[in-house]
């Protein structure tokens, strides 16, 4: 068939075309040498593939032209496609990009083959150079390479030009949860080899030291030259042949790819092993040799010795069963949305290491080839997912021979490319497509090339975790309750490891019970943990003014997760899109500008590598890693007590095994029975220079208890005037704007909205509270106020004690819930300060965000913030700022003026400048207006905060019930 006759087929509408003039996809590394084709661009959008040719302007390669400025901007849904056409078809409107420079080719590149790689291309790419057909690809996370030898002349110039349609039949399968966007969004490169080049390069490295290096070869002329042959070099010592077979003459074969196959071995003594821990990596250098041994090709490579296997219902790494700790990550950008650099790869990769993450799922397709030679050398496990994704058809296309090979093509080109990477211990068969046959086929293809990682796929487990002849060697469900988890566990009927694909869905304020999940893993054989669900909050930094993308020229205009004046993070809707599923697409565990959220401390202690136990005066030191001593961290003790005192001595970590603990003597005398509470916290961090993290950089901090707090004692009661209260029975105070009142509602999180809470406490009228005073009385030395409150499932009775006490006020409170209001947000008290009040010091847990069900990264301490500081600005605001297990704080203007707050018992607080309906009423954080005073949260009970907008809600345990609260404060003026 001619090329311009292909062409003219409508390839974006032919699901059975996913290629034409494309290379094979192949490992062998050809950066060396390599032409760069990166910048500008001549570039023109057209409304669709037959439309008129526009106005030429400049565009940057690699870069979406949906956050360049252009007329087509993004849109994000979930997984309901941008139109109603059913697959294969694509809608009429279909922007479509041209893209066009003139390259001058190398002079010296005569008499060799040339080769043009586009790094990736969405949806359709569609190639010609010197106005001639070279080809098409499809899969927009994959490289296209094609083979340009005889439509271009070295020493001449040549005009490339890339069509990208953005929309095909292969959307339906790329029906991802993110932004859609379209462009050339990865690098694109012009090299060029010999006629006799290496075609491909399969290492394979165990942990006993043994390499197999297998090598194609091929000629452009067809058949292979005599005498040809390979060598490799491992660390500088070479590497000998063994193999040398299949080399055809062109009278032998009737396809124009005549290939030769040799094979290199070689063992290793006292290897170094590959772990993610221990990510020990070796030089090798593969040589191409001519007969008269003179160099041909070269292709350098990075080994990892390492073996990964499935035994029972474990994955072992080397032989050892290890927790998969990970995030689900997409390749993303707030500036450059889809393009991001090696730079942007290695501190998306330093962060998470730093909090204790040792693996990552490419959600939910092949990321930049960068991030697979990071993980290799920073160590991360990694689960290489197919481009596979078709949710919302996903039922028909399953099954359907349309798609067959699309889905094989994206499968097996995804095994060529990563194979050699020893990070890569898994591969993925794509994302939330149903079963059917197209993965069984695509499976095969897997298995029979790379026998030696596991292959998951969700799909195929989630009907029966105990069916064991589905093409998933894991179970790997989304968000299965915990419960669920440990009981498959222990029916009996498990054959297989259980690790979720996805769990822990970060939107908003969210991830809570995420340390009893963990707990639940750790402490139940065939759980092995999971993927967090994700890593960035995707939003694209926005314009105000103008309602579109900041581009480029948006660097330094954000900072500690806020977008800067005029500015602001975007997310589903905000470019006008008719379709779109809102601030779903903000569930990441770091901010779009990589700062991290609170979550990312919980994760750290749960992950940490050394833990503490006390217990019966033995004090223990944990290792918790699987490969590692701890001679790589440095410590020290920390002495925290509760009348404000903090000691500090230096730390010697045991030596002691992986997986092994020691008891270690007690830094500090005990503290007596009457020295109240008392804290013993080991900070823990690198003592030399990690590729990751330099020396002194905090790992973890776990802490125990050595002591209980005294029990409560209420302040003694002063004679003097009496308490003033208002016509409406409400303290007056100097330094309070709004009295204290009863406060059961929140502004609702992410997961409250989407988990179905917010509508039932709106429903109840929690959010608009009327105080209706029923009682006061004068007793004295103390006044009390009873008033009640209406509620769609009953009234609720609120009783305030105020009692004058020396230097200030205590104040006793109850609350009585009617037995319909089974779930409330909170319990708790509110009131507004003055204006000046800007400092917050507290004792309790800190000094980040922590809330009942997710506390366990907030050691209890002696902490201070600014007030402006203490809040969260997740992109939707919501709920935030909150702090769990406080027993006091002060908060106080730079004269040192202000107030003091004991709590009875340990309780929540929040200090913000926002009421909750102010929060409630903003869509974007430019839209809140902070106001001058501080709006102060005492909470008896506090609502956890589970994952309910995709997953979980919080455990029972966590569930604010009716019935009676009680909770006590004492207020004081500095």
């Amino acid at each position: 068939m001619r090329r311009d006759h292909l062409i003219a087929l409508r390839p974006w509408e032919a699901p059975e075309v996913t290629s034409w003039g494309r290379l094979p996809m192949n490992a062998v590394d050809r950066r060396s040498g390599a032409l760069s084709l990166d910048g500008s661009w001549h570039f023109q959008l057209l409304p669709s593939p037959s439309g008129c040719s526009g106005e030429w302007t400049l565009i940057e390669v690699p870069g979406a032209w949906t956050v360049q400025s252009a007329d087509d901007l993004p849109q994000y849904t979930n997984f309901r496609m941008p139109w109603g056409d059913f697959p294969p078809h694509s809608p009429a409107a279909n922007p479509t990009g041209i893209y066009e420079r003139s390259v001058d080719i190398p002079a010296e590149w005569a008499g060799r083959r040339i080769v043009l790689q586009v790094g990736a291309a969405e949806s359709v790419l569609l190639v010609h150079v010197n106005g001639r057909p070279v080809g098409i690809s499809k899969d927009s996370h994959l490289a296209a390479e094609f083979d340009l030898s005889d439509v271009v002349r070295p020493g001449d110039p040549a005009t490339v030009r890339c069509t990208v349609v953005k929309w095909s039949d292969a959307s339906h399968i790329e029906d991802q949860d993110q932004w859609w966007h379209a462009g050339i969004t990865r690098s694109v490169l012009l090299y060029a080899t010999d006629p006799l080049h290496l075609a491909d390069v399969t290492v394979r490295a165990g942990r006993d030291g043994r390499l197999r290096v297998d090598c194609k070869v091929r000629d452009a002329s067809g058949a292979l030259p005599e005498g040809w042959y390979v060598t490799g070099a491992l660390d500088g010592h070479l590497l000998t042949q063994d193999v040398e077979f299949d080399r055809f003459n062109a009278e032998d074969m009737r396809v124009s790819d005549f290939l030769g196959e040799a094979r290199l071995r070689a063992a290793v003594r006292d290897v170094r092993p590959w772990t993610a821990e221990t990510p020990e990596l070796y030089a090798l250098t593969v040589r191409l040799h001519r007969a008269d041994g003179s160099v041909a090709d070269t292709s350098h490579h990075r080994v990892g010795f390492r073996d990964v296997e499935i035994r029972g219902r474990d994955l072992l790494v080397n032989g050892e069963r290890v927790y998969v700790r990970g995030v689900n990550r997409h390749d993303f950008h707030p500036l450059t949305g889809r393009t991001v650099t090696a730079d942007d790869m290695r501190a998306d990769l330093v962060l998470l290491k730093r909090f204790g993450f040792n693996a990552i799922r490419t959600a939910h397709y092949p990321n930049d080839p960068a991030l697979y030679d990071l993980a290799d050398e920073l160590g991360f496990y990694v689960v290489d997912e197919a481009n596979i994704e078709s949710h919302d058809h996903a039922h028909e296309i399953a099954d359907d021979p349309r798609y067959l090979p699309a889905f094989v093509d994206r499968v097996s080109r995804m095994v060529l490319r990563d194979k050699n990477h020893p990070s890569v211990i898994i591969w993925s068969l794509g994302n939330e497509s149903d079963y059917g046959a197209n993965h069984d086929a695509a499976a095969g293809w897997a298995r029979r090339h790379d026998p030696t990682r596991p292959l998951q796929y969700e799909g195929a487990a989630k009907i029966d975790w105990a069916d064991d002849t589905v093409a998933s060697d894991i179970v790997c469900p989304m968000y299965a309750p915990i419960e669920d988890c440990v009981a498959h566990a222990l029916s009996g009927k498990q054959t297989r490891p259980l690790i979720q694909c996805e769990y822990s869905h970060a939107m908003g304020n969210s991830n809570g019970t995420l340390a009893d999940t963990w707990a639940a893993i750790e402490s139940t054989p065939g759980l092995q943990g999971g993927f967090i669900w994700e890593f960035w909050d995707h939003g694209i930094l926005q314009r105000v003014n103008d309602g579109r993308p900041a581009g480029r020229g948006g660097l330094g205009l954000y900072a500690d997760g806020v977008a800067g004046p005029g500015h602001r993070w975007a997310y589903g809707g905000d470019f006008d899109e008719t379709i779109h599923d809102g601030a779903f697409i903000a569930d990441g565990v770091v901010f779009p500008d990589r700062t991290p959220k609170p979550v990312l401390y919980e994760h750290r202690e749960i992950a940490a590598p050394v833990r503490l136990t006390y217990e019966r005066g033995v004090l223990l030191v944990h290792n918790r890693q699987h490969f590692r001593g701890l001679e790589w961290l440095a410590a020290e003790w920390l002495l925290v007590r509760a009348d404000g005192g903090t000691e500090s001595v230096p730390a010697e970590l045991p030596d002691v095994l992986p997986g092994r603990s020691a008891a270690v003597p007690m830094p500090f005398p005990l503290p007596g029975p009457s020295a109240g509470e008392a804290w013993l916290t080991l900070r823990v961090t690198t003592a030399d220079d990690e590729a990751w993290a330099p020396a002194g950089t905090e790992m973890c901090v776990p802490q125990v208890r050595l002591s209980a707090a005294a029990a409560e004692t209420h302040p003694e009661p002063v004679s003097g005037p009496a308490v003033p209260l208002d016509d409406d029975a409400l303290l007056v105070h100097p330094l309070l704007t709004a009295a204290p009142v009863l406060s059961l509602w929140r502004a609702p999180t992410d997961n409250d909205e989407l988990g179905g809470m917010a509508a039932r406490w709106r429903d109840w009228g929690l959010d608009a509270l009327v105080r209706k005073v029923v009682d006061v009385r004068d007793e004295g030395s103390r006044a009390v106020v009873v008033a009640e409150y209406a509620t769609g499932a009953g009234p609720v009775r609120h009783e305030q004690v105020f009692t004058p006490v020396a230097g200030g006020l205590h104040v006793e409170e109850s609350a009585d819930l009617p037995e319909g209001l089974d779930d409330v947000a909170r319990v708790g008290t509110v009131f507004e300060t003055v204006a000046g009040l800007d400092v917050l010091d507290w004792y309790g847990q800190g000094p980040w965000e922590s809330y009942p069900d997710r506390s366990t990264g907030a050691p209890v301490g002696h902490h201070s913030l600014a007030v402006d500081r203490l809040f969260t600005p997740y992109l939707r605001p919501q709920e935030s700022g909150g702090r769990h297990g406080v027993r006091r704080f002060t908060l106080s203007a730079p004269d040192a003026t202000g107030l003091t707050v004991e709590l009875g018992t340990p309780g929540q607080v929040s200090v913000n400048r926002y009421r909750a309906e102010d929060l409630v009423a903003a869509a974007h954080h430019d839209e809140l207006a902070p106001r001058p005073g501080c709006v102060v949260h005492l909470d008896a009970a506090h609502r956890g905060l589970g994952t309910a907008s995709c997953g979980p809600d919080t455990s029972a345990g966590h569930l604010v019930a009716p019935g009676t609260h009680r909770w006590s404060w004492t207020l004081r003026v500095l």
